[in-house]
């Protein structure tokens, strides 16, 4: 039997002989602990779509989709697959427009003639984007070529190599204004350098650093788009797309600052190619990089995950623009050096934040 009592601890006791195998006594105090739900602790709140991993550090989870699908490698069956699927269907569009257009002469001769009027245009002007974009191809394996010369000459320095891909250089920036003053500054130091080493040096500090300038704007401005974006919009697959479109559209302007003009198909196979560099040098992460390091742990991820997110988005954004550097530039960094993440970051943040 339990004894009661006026004041302390509530003690139940049960019989041992009658129930040998049950557990000892429990103790319950519930005079000497008080319990205040006023002096419990506040439960944080979960960020919106919190799941397995909220906790987790901001990590640009659109820029590494974007880049994970553009460096996606397609196979042999897909490419033999859309190759039949657009010749299918380019067959079923030639038809179709013929028995149209004869229908309409039978009918009435006029209207057959405007159509086939109609027919020549749209031919001639699918003629005319075709040969664009065999053009931007062309203009694309040149810089491949001037890149690839110009690393063999730096490694295995020849003087008559070097004058060769100096007027190629010059031949492709020839019909641009904004390049005359430079290649009247190359043309006045000819004849003071005999060496094969400096003449690329030269041209490299005469030619390209303007379209290095030129190229950090446009990666600065990119970022701070992806940045931005990705900092306000809320849903998962648009910042992706945004990313990626932002992405596509900086690697195109890089190209033609550079001398490569590229179609539509061209800036495809550009930021593929980025896209592989970037995976293949194992740039896509942000742990090795300061900008993981304050905007994943530090004070920006404290006040705002999105913000977070949308600072590495952004760098990440930078590193597609300096990979994009790398591939569309004609001759390697050797004599100017090549712009960093942080640095870039720091002037795009500034002109996010910047006044008038």
């Amino acid at each position: 039997m339990t004894e009661k009592k006026p004041a302390g601890p509530i003690v139940i006791a049960l019989d041992d002989a009658a129930e040998p195998e049950q557990e000892r006594p429990v103790l319950a105090d519930t005079a000497a602990r008080t319990f205040d739900p006023a002096n419990a602790p506040p439960v944080p709140d979960a960020p919106a779509g919190a799941g397995p991993g909220a906790d987790a550090p901001p990590e640009g989870r659109a820029m590494m989709a974007a880049t994970r699908i553009a460096a996606r490698p397609v196979s042999w069956i897909a490419r033999f697959f859309w190759a039949a699927c657009l010749g299918l269907f380019v067959l079923w569009l030639s038809t179709s427009a013929w028995d149209f257009a004869i229908a309409l002469l039978e009918r009435n001769i006029w209207l057959g003639r405007l159509a086939l009027a109609f027919g020549a245009i749209v031919g001639v002007t699918l003629l005319s984007v075709a040969l664009r974009e065999l053009a931007g191809y062309s203009r694309l394996a040149r810089l491949d070529d001037l890149r690839r010369r110009a690393d063999d000459l730096h490694a295995r320095p020849d003087d008559t190599g070097a004058q060769a891909l100096i007027g190629q250089l010059r031949g492709l920036y020839s019909r641009r204004d904004d390049m005359k003053w430079a290649l009247a500054n190359l043309a006045k130091s000819d004849d003071a350098i005999i060496d094969a080493r400096d003449r690329l040096y030269q041209a490299e500090r005469q030619l390209l650093a303007p379209l290095d300038d030129a190229a950090r704007t446009a990666i600065e401005a990119s970022s701070r788009q992806v940045a931005t974006a990705t900092a306000i919009v809320p849903l998962a697959l648009a910042d992706v797309a945004v990313a990626l479109t932002a992405n596509i559209r900086m690697v195109r302007q890089i190209a033609e600052i550079y001398g490569g003009r590229a179609g539509t198909l061209g800036s495809w196979r550009l930021i593929r190619a980025v896209a592989t560099h970037l995976v293949a040098t194992g740039a896509v992460g942000v742990a090795d990089d300061m900008i993981g390091s304050v905007a994943g742990g530090g004070a920006v991820a404290k006040l705002s995950r999105r913000f977070g997110e949308g600072i590495i988005n952004g760098a990440l954004t930078a590193r597609v623009g300096l990979a994009a550097m790398d591939v569309c530039r004609p001759m390697p960094f050797v004599a100017e050096t090549k712009p960093g993440v942080t640095a870039i970051m720091r002037t795009s943040l500034t002109g996010v934040f910047a006044k008038g």
